[in-house]
């Protein structure tokens, strides 16, 4: 199986984002550029914990409700998220109302607060930190891994903190998403 599809605008793209308009301008203008910032981290993280099972795009098409429903995923606000405002998230149709990830939300948002709070950019760097020392070339669509052994110990260094929901394949996807590895596939115009 290929690749790489080429849109009706001529541009070749990695095969995962299809034809749909919203995924095309995600994969086209976000995902693999490099990201910045706790909160925009927190958000990042938080959303690759809710796409847990589930495809991207069912994610993309909510995120501005996510957003919305979560005070911009500004962590100082979302940390002090009680019962009514759990009640609330569980409640909106516009998310993905699982308890679990409402909980790791609110939980994790907690300790970003903190970290920004007595570190800032703690979690950015964190993050970072973790980068591979190379960045292989992606050809086909098995060259690109689902956990490595950076996603392995940035998910322990993140639970080492506390965090919630963020195994190593969310540890991965996150590293994917704000750029900490490129993973647009060779002849891809986005690499």
């Amino acid at each position: 199986m290929t690749a790489l599809l080429v849109g009706e605008d001529g541009l070749a793209r990695c095969w995962w984002c299809g034809s749909d308009p919203l995924y095309v301008n995600y994969h086209d203008t976000e995902w693999g550029v490099p990201v910045h910032g706790d909160r925009e981290m927190f958000e990042r993280l938080s959303l690759e914990a809710f796409q847990s099972g589930l495809s991207w795009i069912t994610i993309l098409k909510r995120r501005e409700t996510f957003r919305s429903a979560f005070a911009n995923f500004d962590p100082h606000v979302v940390a002090g998220f009680g019962p009514a405002d759990r009640e609330r998230l569980m409640n909106d149709p516009g998310i993905i109302r699982n308890n679990a990830k409402v909980d790791a939300t609110i939980h994790n948002a907690a300790i970003v607060a903190t970290m920004m709070d007595t570190e800032p950019g703690a979690l950015d760097d964190l993050i970072w930190s973790h980068a591979p020392k190379s960045n292989p070339r992606r050809v086909t669509r098995a060259d690109i891994p689902a956990v490595t052994p950076e996603s392995v110990a940035l998910a322990k260094a993140l639970k080492k903190r506390g965090f919630r929901f963020v195994g190593p394949t969310t540890a991965y996807a996150h590293m994917q998403a704000v750029g900490v590895v490129n993973d647009h596939v060779d002849g891809c115009h986005a690499r």
